[in-house]
């Protein structure tokens, strides 16, 4: 499925078609990001954590302002109190990498990955991303396809099948189907 534009406005669509293509498939691993947690509630009014292993993939703290997460702490909670896993942690495709560019200039090999996934659109790149986040973070099982969904800044308007592998082993991840993104891939 194609959306005209990147972009909030695909959410609701987006988090359909993955929680269809899921129970097609009997995918039972949900990998979502959400820096507020808003499009993680958002996809539980069509699903429960009673069917799926949810996890909801923010921000590393420090990201916006140093010390800061972007999502409150009563979000957490409430994400956490209805069964969604939430993982904040350093991103695969930046981390050192980034500081290294920061510091010094030039460009380095994660984020030359990061930059080629974003050909297929930022919602992409960041399924991509934070499905091997969940993995290494032990909270998905390893060697088995699950859904990973992506937006580009707020909303979700990427969703893939992908079958992670750890960071450690990048090449070795396979994305099996994109269920949905963007033809222009710059939000308006």
């Amino acid at each position: 499925m194609w959306w005209e534009r990147a972009g909030k406005h695909n959410t609701y669509n987006t988090l359909t078609l993955a929680i269809e293509k899921a129970r097609q498939l009997g995918i039972k691993d949900i990998v979502i990001a959400s820096c507020s947690g808003d499009s993680a509630l958002k996809l539980l009014s069509n699903c429960s954590t009673s069917e799926f292993n949810i996890i909801c993939v923010t921000h590393h703290t420090g990201f916006a302002k140093p010390g800061e997460n972007e999502m409150s702490e009563s979000m957490r909670k409430d994400l956490l109190n209805q069964g969604i896993k939430v993982l904040t942690t350093t991103h695969v495709l930046a981390g050192v990498d980034r500081a290294i560019r920061t510091q010094f200039g030039g460009v380095y090999p994660a984020e030359i990955m990061a930059q080629t996934l974003r050909i297929f659109g930022q919602g992409i790149k960041v399924a991509v991303e934070i499905s091997i986040m969940a993995l290494d973070s032990g909270l998905i099982p390893y060697g088995k396809p699950i859904i990973a969904i992506g937006g580009s800044a707020v909303g979700s308007d990427a969703a893939i099948v992908i079958k992670p592998a750890h960071a450690r082993d990048f090449f070795a991840t396979e994305v099996e189907e994109i269920i949905c993104m963007p033809r222009k891939k710059k939000p308006e």
